[in-house]
């Protein structure tokens, strides 16, 4: 009979233990000094950018902050037009409340006076009054009272109507305002995070790198005055936007402002516009549809001009191939080359 016992194994000896233990242990350390060096090396490890890459991607992100920075205006636009809109609603329905109050006052009163008067009967107080004829000139007078009184009665209900109707735009408009107020909130941290993001980058490069990357990014002034166009002086609408764009030279760019101490792109030219009579809108995508548009080789000094696929930043034409802008946050206003930047479009504001 065959035999379902299993064989017998021979025992490993302690000494054949120890080094099978130690000769586990070492495979398993080396996996996992292999393991986390894989992980370390595609979660952790920073790549080194060359100084090329690092501007590359700092230009990339600058250019999304510009663009959200005309977001931003765009819905700080709006914002403050529902913020007008509501204020204006509030103080007409503050007036319309005070009319209605005066009209219920009245109307309390001449309700009050004909509940007194008009206790009588009519054929009573006739007959016991001593002269018929003020009795009836009396009666008549009450009759005009209350045709007056019909008529406070339908001022009453046409005030409560229109106050009622305010209350609702109002709030329509305050939710309105909320909106817009999140949608500000939005864009802003998405300028601060794409800022933040560059700031990492450019600590990155060497003084000379930064230097040199801050010398083509902002686009220095000509050194010699031959090549810089002079203001045009022709008492023009333009001349006076130009000349208002040469003034604003060396104050700081801060995204969402519009002067006088600092401006963002498309603030220094509304600013510039404005202060020659004409009101441009606020954005860059809104700026280059508000005049004429003109081609490359037909600028003239004042005309607008456009950058990006996006269109996301403009600068004022100036004359000779040069422009005045607010390049970006960390810089100042200053005269540029046209072509320092990928050109959008131009336009010449009516």
């Amino acid at each position: 009979m065959a035999s379902h016992r299993k064989p017998r194994q021979r025992p490993l000896t302690s000494g054949t233990a120890r080094s099978t233990v130690r000769t586990t242990a070492a495979t398993l350390a080396l996996a996992g000094a292999a393991t986390a060096t894989a992980f370390e090396g595609t979660s952790h490890a920073d790549p080194q950018l060359t100084p090329s890459q690092v501007k590359a991607e700092m230009d990339r992100l600058y250019e999304e902050a510009e663009a959200a920075t005309d977001q931003y205006n765009g819905a700080k636009e709006k914002a403050d037009e529902a913020q007008r809109a509501l204020d204006g609603l509030r103080d007409e329905t503050a007036r319309k409340t005070d009319q209605l109050n005066t009209a219920r006052s009245t109307l309390g009163s001449l309700a009050a006076t004909q509940y007194r008067s008009g206790t009588l009967g009519a054929a009573v107080q006739l007959a016991m009054s001593d002269d018929p004829q003020e009795y009836l000139d009396r009666a008549a007078l009450i009759t005009r009272a209350g045709n007056r009184n019909a008529a406070e009665i339908s001022a009453v209900r046409r005030g409560l109507d229109e106050v009622g109707k305010l209350k609702d735009q109002a709030a329509g408009r305050l939710a309105d305002l909320r909106a817009r107020q999140g949608e500000l909130a939005g864009h802003k941290a998405a300028i601060e995070e794409k800022l933040t993001a560059a700031q990492r980058l450019l600590a990155k490069l060497t003084a000379e790198e930064r230097a040199a990357y801050e010398a083509r990014s902002a686009g220095p002034a000509p050194a010699g005055p031959a090549t810089q166009a002079p203001p045009p002086s022709d008492g023009s609408r333009a001349a006076r936007a130009v000349a208002f764009a040469y003034g604003a030279i060396g104050k700081p760019y801060v995204w969402g402002a519009t002067g006088p101490g600092s401006f963002d792109c498309s603030g220094l030219t509304q600013a510039a516009w404005r202060a020659a009579g004409v009101a441009l809108p606020r954005t860059t995508y809104t700026q280059i549809n508000a005049g004429r548009r003109v081609s490359r080789d037909a600028l003239a000094p004042g005309d607008l001009v456009f950058f990006y696929s996006g269109v996301t930043h403009v600068g004022m034409y100036v004359g000779n191939g040069q422009m005045i802008h607010a390049p970006r946050p960390g810089s100042t206003v200053r005269v540029a080359p046209v072509d320092s930047m990928p050109w959008a479009g131009a336009s010449r504001p009516a």
